[in-house]
């Protein structure tokens, strides 16, 4: 069963592709030779029949600023907390409040995503897993994703010129709204299950004997009244001590050798001998890291012990499916300015993993995804640094205040399944937001008979 769901959400993150790298390409296509701008200034370049204006506005105080830094902080918030990091509120914020072009927008998304999912990484760092004696992000998880996602940034990158921007308005609208639902029935699921669990615990009086509203909640998760397991499950370790140095560090690696194989492709020309081996070159790493992985999963020196289960042994065909979706998800993560969590998050809950986890270690991968878009466009001076840092520090400070009230209210509630219906919240705005900009926009084009075709790879120039 879990296959056919991660099949089905492969099947569907691909046609979600070729929207995607529709949505960002006729911005891309045309803006390899704006001049150096100011705050407030335009710069304006022709490429593949379209006209592009890069637009900074000036940093003043402003109406613009106070209802951009609320709607920051609430997208920051909920965004961390479901997993998914927000970029679906924040470009049509930077575009539609706050004034950017929509390329400088996506940038300074990808900033706020870094220090939003950063924080939150530096948070649940000390954090335990809900009912097992392990951190609460799983990291065998993350090194089966991490670098497949990492590599499908860079193919979504390279490709992004090429489709048009049409595709956009239907499928994505279609995509969105699709897994909204699947994440609401997901939450209603597990809303349903916490009430039987808090109502045999209430019949059994067990809740009492639990103790805290914490072993509470650890209950109702799991149904496991004994007192030793919960106990050793709520044991405190140090920050050392949880956290997996090795696959971290592996995770770094990877990190490391691919932004370097993106710095150094950004110096050359596009479609040369040197571009396509650079390119190239993060195959072996990527699908390298990830197979380690896989293959100590497969043969049962690893397990994804997050989902509680005896699980020992994976097969092959699920392994590949999950990796391609790693892949799918950061070609679409690296096109709209989105963290690639929105397809992390669901397809975690869809394998059973529970909702803080899911949220945990979407959220590191999506970490490591970002800010390696964030270097590249600094060095490219896609943003304003004074506006990014600014937005940075409001989503950094929105993803704190997000996960410790979300802690409070799972802790007291008894019910993780609030992160699925933020996450599911999220997902819909998102939805209504890069939709009526995507309407919005098309729109424009048709209205100015601005070029709307299919767009060269090759004649693209940085």
């Amino acid at each position: 069963m879990a296959v056919k769901w991660v099949a089905g959400k492969a099947l569907i993150a691909f046609l979600l592709l070729l929207v995607t790298v529709s949505a960002t390409s006729s911005h891309q296509n045309t803006e390899n030779k704006t001049t150096s701008l100011s705050n407030g200034t335009i710069g304006v370049d022709y490429h593949a029949k379209a006209f592009y204006k890069h637009h900074w506005p000036s940093m003043k105080f402003g109406w613009r600023i106070i209802v951009g830094s609320i709607v920051g902080f609430l997208g920051s918030a909920f965004g961390t907390v479901g997993g998914v990091g927000g970029g679906g509120i924040f470009v049509p914020m930077l575009t539609l409040i706050i004034g950017f072009d929509a390329k400088s927008a996506t940038a300074i998304s990808k900033c706020m995503i870094t220090g939003g999912a950063t924080a939150t990484v530096f948070y649940n760092l000390r954090q335990r897993h809900p009912t097992l004696d392990l951190p609460v992000i799983d990291y065998d998880l993350a090194l089966l994703f991490q670098p497949m996602l990492m590599l499908g940034i860079s193919i979504g990158v390279a490709f992004n010129v090429i489709f048009p921007e049409w595709m956009l308005t239907v499928l994505l609208i279609i995509f969105f709204v699709g897994i909204s639902v699947k994440s609401f029935f997901k939450g209603v699921n597990t809303w349903k299950q916490e009430t039987i669990m808090k109502k045999e615990a209430r019949k059994n009086s067990q809740i009492d004997d639990i103790g805290s509203p914490e072993d509470a909640a650890h209950y109702i998760q799991t149904g496991d009244s004994a007192k030793d397991s919960t106990n050793q499950s709520r044991k405190k370790v140090s920050i050392i001590e949880n956290i997996r140095w090795k696959e971290l560090g592996l995770l770094f690696a990877g990190w490391i050798m691919i932004l370097g194989l993106e710095i150094g492709k950004k110096q050359t020309t596009t479609c040369s001998r040197l571009y396509w081996l650079l390119n190239l070159l993060q195959v072996p790493i990527a699908v390298g890291m990830s197979s380690y992985e896989a293959v100590r999963l497969y043969k049962g020196k690893r397990i994804i012990a997050s989902k509680g289960d005896q699980q020992t042994h994976w097969r092959v065909l699920p392994l590949i499916l999950f990796c391609a979706c790693g892949t799918l998800a950061g070609m679409i993560a690296g096109l709209l300015g989105l963290g690639g969590g929105f397809i992390l998050g669901p397809l975690f809950l869809g394998l059973g993993i529970p909702p803080q986890v899911a949220s945990a270690t979407s959220t590191l991968v999506m970490a490591f995804s970002a800010s390696m878009a964030v270097v590249e466009y600094y060095l490219l001076k896609r943003f304003p640094v004074p506006y990014a840092l600014y937005f940075v520090a409001i989503a950094t400070g929105a993803a704190l205040v997000g996960q410790h009230l979300v802690r409070k209210a799972i802790a007291i509630l008894g019910r993780a399944s609030v992160i699925i219906f933020i996450l599911t919240l999220t997902l819909g705005i998102s939805a209504v937001l890069l939709g009526g900009v995507g309407i919005a926009h098309m729109i424009q084009k048709i209205e100015n008979k601005e070029y709307m075709g299919f767009g060269d790879l090759c004649s693209y120039r940085k």
